[in-house]
Parts: C-alpha cells; sequence; structure tokens
C-alpha cells in the first residue's frame, strides 16, 4: 500500500494555491457525465454535494437519517474557529496553524493544517453569504468567543446551536440543487459495501431502511463523509445511529485505517447516572469560558457546593495551567479530572464528576449576559438532571467525543483506494492526537465547501475512469456479501440482545483503552475482545425479517463492524508506546503527569491495511515532517 501524501513543493503558505493551479481540470460541458456518490450529509458531506452539484456535476447523495438536517453535525453546540483576527488579539492563520499542530501534540501532517487554517477564513464569509445567524456585537460585527488551547477569540458561534445553525446552511444549498435535478437526495439509506473495480472505487451498495431493498449505485467517484466512531465505547457524546461501518467497509476493501486509537474524551459531559444510560450528553466546551472548575480540597467532603468556603476549592486547572487556565485543551483538562475524581475529591453520585461553576461570572457580568451567551445550554442541563445552574454549579465528568483517528488521505483527501475522497471526521488529516474544541466544524466545511470540489474534479480528469452501471458482476457481487451476512445476522436467533454485547464491549474499551492505557489492560482488551465478539456471532437475537423496517437488523450489522474496529483501537494503542495528546499510555509521562512524547520512534501516522478476517493487520507508517513548527514537549502552564 503506497503512502506517498502528494503534498506541493515549496513554502507551507503557497502549497495550496500551487496545487490549485497545478490541477487537472474538467470542463463545463463534461462535468455531467460524471457521477459523484457522497455518503453522509452532514456539514462535510452537504457542503461537498452542495458544492460539486453547484459545479455540474452528476451527485448522489445517501444518509440514514430521514432528512439530511438530522445528521450529527446538528449537534456541535460551542462554535467554528476561523482565523479572522476581528478581535485583532494577535490571531493570524499561522497562529492557528501552530495551535492546531501543538493542540494535536505534533501528529499531525503540517501541510494539511496550515490548509484548514488557510480557508478558515472564506468559511465564514460563505456562511454569512448563506445567512447563518452568528452572534454578533452591539454595532454588529461579528462576535468571538476562546475555546480550549489557545489565548485569542478565534471561535464564530450561534449561541449553544452552531452545529445546527451551520448544518442548515449547508442543507439549503443541498436542497436547492435538488430542486434544480442536479443532486439526488436518498434519506433513510445505509451504505454497506463499496465496490471496487479495476482498482477503483465505482460505487456503493445500500440497503433501504424502509423497505429493506439492497441496491447498488455506480459512480465515477465515490466520497465518504459518515463522521467518526467513537459509538465503539457505547457510551458517548455521539448520535446512537453513529457508526463506523461505511469506512469499515473501505478498510476491509483496501483502505488505509490511521491512527485508530486516537478518540477524544470531552472534559464537559454530564456525569453518567446509572446502567439505564444508552449515551451521554455534551455541554458545550464554550462554556469554560465563563465557567470555574473546581473539587473540593479534601477528599470525601459532601457538603453542598455553597457551603465549600473559597479556601477550601481548588480551581485545580487553573492551579496547574495559569496561563490556560479553565481553557486548557480537552485532553489535559479530561485528565486532569480523572486525576482529581481518583483521589477521592469528585463530587455527585460515585465521586465521578467536578464543578463547573459560573457564580462569578454571574456577579460579574449579570445573569442576562449569561444568558444570552449560554441559555439553552443550562436550559438543556436543567432538563436532564433537575438542577438550575443559574443558583448551583454544574457537574460534569469526561466522556468519550470524537475520532481523531480514520481512514487515511493524501493531501488531496484521496484515501489509498484510487477514487475515494474522505472528509470531515471520517479521515484522520487534521487533528493530530488530540483536537481543539471548535475545529470539528471547520474541518467539515473546509474539506467540502473548498477542497473537495478541486480535488474531486483533479482525479476525474487525470484518471477518466470508464463508464460503468451496477449490471457490473461486481455489483452483484458486492450485493450477494451483503445478502450473506445479512441472513447470517437472522439466523443466529440467540438469547442476547445487540445492546448487551455493546454495552459489554463499551466497558471493556472504557477501561483498557480509554482516558489511561497500559500494556497490561491492552493485552486483557486483545484478549477479550473476540471472545465477545465470538459470542455476538454465536448467542445474538436479532428478530424480524430483511425484507421490512428492522432497527434490531441495523444496530446488528454496526455492532459487528464495532467489535472488529474496537480490536484495531486496542492494537494500535498498544503498538504507540509513547503518550501523545488523547492517546495516554501510562508508563510514558513525564515526571509531572503529563504525556512523554517519543519522537524518535513514533512521529509517524500509523496506517492499518486489512489482510483478512482472521489475519493481524500489517502496520504501515507515514513519517511526518516539522519544517515550520519545531517539535517541543507540549506546556500549557
Amino acid at each position: 500500500m503506497p503512502l506517498d501524501a502528494h503534498v506541493p513543493s515549496g513554502p507551507i503558505g503557497e502549497q495550496w494555491d500551487r496545487r490549485k493551479f497545478e490541477m487537472k481540470l474538467v470542463s463545463p460541458a463534461n462535468k455531467r457525465k460524471y457521477t459523484v456518490l457522497v455518503v453522509g450529509s452532514g456539514l462535510a458531506g452537504a457542503s461537498a454535494a452542495a458544492s460539486l452539484a453547484e459545479l455540474g456535476y452528476d451527485v448522489k447523495c445517501f444518509c440514514f437519517q430521514d432528512s439530511p438536517r438530522r445528521a450529527h453535525s446538528i449537534a456541535a453546540q460551542g462554535g467554528i474557529n476561523a482565523a479572522k483576527n476581528y478581535q485583532n488579539d494577535g490571531d493570524s492563520v499561522y497562529r492557528l496553524f501552530y495551535d492546531t499542530v501543538k493542540g494535536g501534540d505534533f501528529r499531525s501532517r503540517e501541510s494539511n493544517v496550515y490548509r484548514l487554517a488557510e480557508v478558515s477564513v472564506n468559511i465564514i464569509d460563505q456562511c454569512v453569504a448563506q445567512g447563518v445567524p452568528f452572534a454578533r456585537e452591539y454595532g454588529g460585527l461579528l462576535a468571538n468567543r476562546s475555546f480550549g488551547g489557545a489565548q485569542v477569540s478565534r471561535t464564530f458561534y450561534a449561541r449553544g446551536q452552531t452545529g445546527q445553525q451551520l448544518l442548515l446552511g449547508a442543507y439549503q444549498a443541498l436542497e436547492r440543487q435538488v430542486g434544480l435535478g442536479r443532486l439526488h437526495m436518498f434519506p433513510r439509506t445505509e451504505m454497506l459495501d463499496l465496490v471496487m473495480i479495476d482498482g477503483r472505487a465505482r460505487g456503493i451498495v445500500v440497503r433501504d431502511l424502509v423497505s429493506g431493498a439492497v441496491t447498488s449505485h455506480a459512480g465515477d467517484d465515490v466520497v465518504l463523509a459518515t463522521g467518526g466512531y467513537s459509538n465503539v465505547f457505547y457510551l458517548s457524546t455521539n448520535a446512537k445511529g453513529s457508526n463506523c461501518t461505511a469506512i469499515w467497509r473501505a478498510y476491509k476493501r483496501g483502505a488505509g485505517f490511521a491512527n485508530p486509537c486516537y478518540t477524544q474524551i470531552h472534559p464537559t459531559c454530564i456525569p453518567q447516572s446509572g446502567e439505564h444510560q444508552s449515551k451521554l450528553t455534551l455541554m458545550s466546551e464554550s462554556l469554560r469560558n465563563d465557567g470555574r472548575v473546581w473539587v473540593p480540597t479534601r477528599g470525601g467532603d459532601t457538603r453542598a457546593p455553597g457551603a465549600i468556603p473559597e479556601s477550601e476549592r481548588d480551581y485545580y486547572l487553573e492551579r496547574k495551567y495559569p496561563s490556560f487556565g479553565n481553557l486548557s485543551p480537552r485532553d489535559i483538562a479530561s485528565r486532569a479530572a480523572k486525576e482529581v475524581c481518583d483521589e477521592g475529591r469528585g463530587v455527585g453520585p460515585g465521586g465521578r464528576g467536578v464543578y463547573l461553576d459560573f457564580a462569578d461570572a454571574i456577579k460579574r457580568l449579570g445573569e442576562n449576559t449569561i444568558r444570552e451567551r449560554y441559555g439553552n445550554l443550562f436550559e438543556m442541563y436543567q432538563r436532564i438532571t433537575g438542577e438550575n445552574p443559574y443558583a448551583v454549579p454544574m457537574r460534569i465528568y469526561p466522556a468519550v467525543h470524537y475520532a481523531m483517528g480514520g481512514l487515511w488521505v493524501d493531501y488531496n483527501l484521496m484515501s489509498t483506494i484510487p477514487g475515494l475522497h474522505v472528509a470531515g471526521e471520517a479521515n484522520f488529516s487534521d487533528h493530530g492526537a488530540n483536537r481543539l474544541g471548535a475545529s470539528a466544524l471547520m474541518q467539515g466545511l473546509a474539506d467540502g465547501y473548498f477542497v473537495l470540489p478541486y480535488t474531486v474534479g483533479d482525479y476525474l480528469a487525470t484518471a477518466k475512469p470508464a463508464p460503468v452501471n451496477a449490471s457490473h458482476p461486481a455489483f452483484r457481487e458486492a450485493e450477494r456479501g451483503v445478502a450473506d451476512r445479512t441472513a447470517k445476522l437472522l439466523a443466529i436467533n440467540g438469547t442476547r440482545t445487540t445492546d448487551s454485547f455493546h454495552r459489554e464491549l463499551g466497558k471493556v474499551m472504557w477501561e483498557y483503552c480509554g482516558m489511561a492505557r497500559n500494556e497490561k489492560g491492552l493485552l486483557f482488551a486483545l484478549d477479550r475482545i473476540p471472545q465477545i465478539r465470538e459470542e455476538f456471532w454465536q448467542n445474538v437475537d436479532v428478530p424480524g425479517s430483511d425484507a421490512e423496517l428492522n432497527q434490531a437488523l441495523e444496530k446488528a450489522g454496526r455492532v459487528a463492524d464495532f467489535m472488529e474496529l474496537g480490536e484495531l483501537i486496542c492494537r494500535d494503542a498498544l503498538e504507540r508506546r509513547e503518550s501523545c495528546g488523547a492517546h495516554f499510555r501510562e508508563e510514558y509521562q513525564t515526571p509531572d503527569g503529563e504525556a512523554l512524547r517519543d519522537d524518535e520512534h513514533f512521529a509517524h501516522v500509523a496506517v492499518w491495511q486489512y489482510r483478512g478476517d482472521h489475519q493481524t493487520p500489517e502496520r504501515l507508517q507515514e513519517p511526518l515532517e516539522f519544517d515550520n513548527v519545531h517539535l517541543s514537549q507540549r506546556s500549557y502552564k
């Protein structure tokens, strides 16, 4: 498997302009002859599908939700980064680039990150033109706020609904193309396999989730924009439907899977309340702008927070990281919360929580200002917990959130399979070992609006794929594989639910490959997960049939893929014998408990190549070179 990133030559600030000029073009009259299949309708998928259709390509877009508006991008709350420097506080494209590389603990590709920072300034203009209602200052200028890992205010936001408003903007662009007949939307449709012809991606096999019909779609290029895989942990901040199936099918067809162990823990989630829960609720990182994080100084202190005087409170982020304080990056803030809870100073049921306190901000700014900034988030918290965060501190605890790993892509967002592009959270390209807050929305829209419209055209003009349709034997073979797998699941007729297996897998993943990992635990997980998978295929109960709406069947197929992915995540974590970002190996830490990288042996992307169902995958490496940012021990003190 070749791992040529195809990074343009020359100074990093000129690379993207150079690449755009060097790319081959498809003439306007020829674009309609090419069909592009876009899987996923979140920010990356919707923006890519709308942009490619606007250019004149014949586009088909697929999503398993009943509407593109229900894509999980809608759940993003706090904001989107862009190097506009509206605050005149020292921001720049280079500073955003530097903060992102540093925030990812020097485990991302410089060229891709710089392009992300460079095009970020265009994203805001695009979204304002679409009518996205960003917050504004009194005089009408766009407002900004701070996020973790930065000392400037570069985050644009729409209260606590930024993802929803951005998705509505992309959705309107998408539906405009549907109305013009250039884009065909396939809701309630799930991709179940990738079709390869002559070594290229040429189509997909899908299942209509309402009727159960399995059909194929041929195309000249396939774009996967299917989000992340953090639901492998069962309890996460992701929507219950979020899954890994599309990228896992691509992996098993030959696409390299990069850095699967890089999964982000978000420090600002509502703590788990019991075994009955099926997901966790994220409270936006933007709350750490005005909220102060603390725990009692004494373990076992069960007094109400208002009864604990200032002298007996430990504002531990402000104490340990005075330069960034409560806006320390997510991985650092998460581990710090775990540390104080492990010391017995956690609050709430089970001692698995810390306080996020707005009393000082309300006193300084007034309750009305806090309501204007975070009102819907406070309301959500109160509805879930029954506690009024204006009167008592929120209780928060880290939870699994985002996947920095994903399918390997080059500078053009092409996977190791020609004709298969990957966008947004489904690829690995921009965040390294830890994602800074408000950078997910930035990457999704950058990929869809400003990168893929160039790189997809370059591939089509260069490769000039021969016409193919869904009657090709390769599609029939892929459909038979899908049918056989479905029949196998339905025929097991076991005694355990899919959820029970998923929960068991998730507990193993969280315990042994969660906020902290070590060799002993990872070896245990690599022994235990195959046992869970074997029992799954012998004893899972999948009621109903494949000729109707069957959510139990959908869930079983996705959990089967999670079983395999979970093993790969643990294998990747075991082989990466260093700590970096969200990947914290307990054996590798500095004397004061921070992540200790091994740049001599692990300054590379780990890319896994599938070798067969019963074979150990091969681990390949893409070396990372740092010509513009000097490798250093990451410090936020």
